[in-house]
């Protein structure tokens, strides 16, 4: 059977709750997040040793953030003990240096893709819940533009990380509400995210601080001033990039906020979940099962270019691990106003003034 493909502004007004952005979200920004993995990258472009890739070899993993964070904790128990040891030095220094430099050359900068960020927030702006398993910088840029959006005009969708004073809020349910907005949306990152980090005493905290703000002449200030403390030695950071379903559940079950968007924030979606962008991977398939305990009863699925393959596997996966009764529909990712398509006039345009 073939399934039939929507056109997003067809169904958008029955699915307003929750969204779920995979890779793909970001790859429709810009082609460059079209890798297979961080590590894959750098070992293609010889930025790892061999010292160092015998380090994801021993760990079987090959998530950057895991080993990094490891050999960065290492380092940390030999400075307390006042121990000599420069191999597990370098190796960190190292590690660090690969990350830093795949990032730099993977990450698009914010003036390539800051004309597509209007689009994006007039599609994100009627969720209530915004999940997002990128760890790249884009949503985050797309909150920046949105709020000050609001902060000029005084009406529109306020989006909230939950953090306040870069820590996050573990009563995040109480704050649903706008404070300048119409509507307030609750942005989380399952996986993760370069604007998180943990500090030398274990704290979690977001790097992207209110004070670092982008403007014409310093359009890339975020990224800049995330890479600064990672080279500070005090942080390290807080993404799960990359390993098996099971390997990225132990990760999450080893952070504070990434344990409470697990446990809390998932199961309590509403009864309708858009999914954009996701390739309904092995390695996520936690995220499914725990998508079982929310009370989801209808999901729309992003497909592009009409692949059919695609559209059964994916109503295999959420009929299997999330509930044979959940009613499925599917939709053009390419569509008028879905994602990075403008809806022209309905676009919300800078304020000249």
């Amino acid at each position: 059977m073939n399934y039939k493909i929507h056109n997003w502004q067809d169904i958008s007004n029955d699915f307003s709750e929750s969204i779920l952005l995979g890779n793909g979200a970001s790859i429709g920004i810009d082609s460059s997040f079209n890798y297979s993995s961080l590590k894959d990258h750098a070992c293609s472009n010889g930025l790892l040793n061999q010292s160092v890739n015998s380090l994801f070899d021993y760990f079987e993993t090959s998530d950057f953030e895991l080993i990094l964070r490891l050999v960065w904790q290492a380092t940390k128990v030999n400075e307390a003990l006042a121990l000599t040891d420069n191999a597990t030095t370098t190796a960190y220094d190292h590690i660090r240096t690969c990350l830093i430099k795949a990032v730099q050359e993977i990450h698009p900068p914010h003036n390539s893709i800051e004309d597509q960020i209007p689009a994006i927030t007039n599609f994100l702006s009627p969720f209530k819940t915004i999940l997002s398993l990128n760890y790249d910088l884009t949503l985050y840029w797309v909150m920046m533009y949105a709020n000050e959006q609001v902060r000029k005009l005084s009406r529109g969708t306020e989006f909230k990380d939950c953090m306040i004073k870069g820590r996050f809020r573990s009563d995040w349910q109480t704050l649903r509400g706008p404070l300048r907005g119409t509507k307030a949306a609750l942005v989380f990152y399952p996986h993760g995210s370069l604007v998180l980090a943990r500090h030398i005493a274990q704290q979690e905290v977001k790097l992207a601080l209110t004070e670092v703000k982008l403007n014409a002449s310093t359009p890339n200030d975020l990224l800049d001033y995330i890479k600064k403390s990672w080279l500070s030695g005090d942080y390290v950071p807080l993404f799960v990039s990359e390993g098996t379903s099971a390997q990225k559940v132990k990760a999450i079950e080893n952070s504070h906020y990434l344990s409470i968007v697990y446990r809390e924030v998932i199961p309590l979606i509403g009864k309708n979940l858009t999914i954009f962008g996701w390739g309904f991977g092995e390695s996520d398939i936690h995220i499914l099962k725990k998508l079982k305990e929310s009370s989801v009863e209808r999901i729309a699925v992003s497909v592009y270019q009409n692949d059919q393959s695609y559209c059964i596997r994916a109503a295999q996966m959420i009929r299997s691990h999330i509930g044979k009764d959940i009613k499925i529909t599917f939709f053009d990712s390419e569509s008028n106003g879905c994602w990075n398509k403008p809806i022209g006039s309905s676009i919300h345009k800078p304020s000249t003034t």
